[in-house]
């Protein structure tokens, strides 16, 4: 099989050199944003914000969040990818588009909104867990957009998260999961690191 995605996939590394002198169209940017939010999500929550830092002064306040790291400088584009909490506060107008387009019932959306509502109102771990599970796949998501478009990324923990959650005034239900790096790789990047045996961390039940 060689399939383009397994192919994006089997290259991908996870860049720390990228040429500062280029950039990234804030069309490109949003382009990327468009196709992480294909990214799935429980109950189609959509609970997930992407800021993207691409000023100067931006980035040195990200960078000095990420103990000075260079690549946040380097980078076009460093996107702080958020999961929101609450989030089936706001499940009916996420769900409103698709019974719009007919692909589900007004009757059936408002089930969805009445079971997330009982699921999620009042257990805050549960909330937390979907934010982060739901910001994990949109940043892959966009991972896989950006290397596909010919750019190089990186993602990145080592961050001061709080510090970002003050730095860049994010809401309180907004939760800062990791940051993706985005930018034109300069030479030197390692290549993607072997990973373990398929047959250890495999289990056929």
């Amino acid at each position: 099989m060689n399939h383009p995605i397994r192919q994006l996939i089997e290259s991908r590394v996870s860049a720390n050199r990228y040429d500062p002198n280029r950039q990234i169209s804030d069309e490109n940017i949003a382009a990327l944003v468009d196709q992480a939010t294909r990214a799935p999500s429980a109950y189609n929550f959509q609970n997930w914000k992407f800021i993207a830092v691409r000023t100067p002064e931006a980035k040195a306040r990200l960078k000095a969040l990420s103990y000075g790291q260079q690549k946040i400088a380097d980078a076009s584009v460093a996107f702080i990818v958020c999961g929101t909490l609450a989030a089936h506060e706001h499940l009916q107008r996420a769900l409103q588009p698709s019974v719009e387009a007919g692909i589900m019932a007004q009757s059936m959306a408002d089930g969805w909104v009445a079971q997330a509502t009982r699921a999620h109102a009042d257990d805050p771990s549960l909330q937390r867990d979907e934010a982060i599970r739901s910001a994990s796949l949109a940043a892959m998501t966009l991972i896989l957009a950006a290397e596909g478009m010919g750019w190089a990324t990186g993602a990145m923990g080592g961050i001061d998260f709080a510090g970002v959650a003050r730095e860049f005034a994010l809401a309180a239900d907004e939760v800062p999961v990791l940051v993706v790096t985005v930018g034109h790789p300069l030479p030197g990047n390692w290549p993607q690191k072997p990973r373990k045996p398929v047959h250890e961390v495999i289990a056929y039940v």
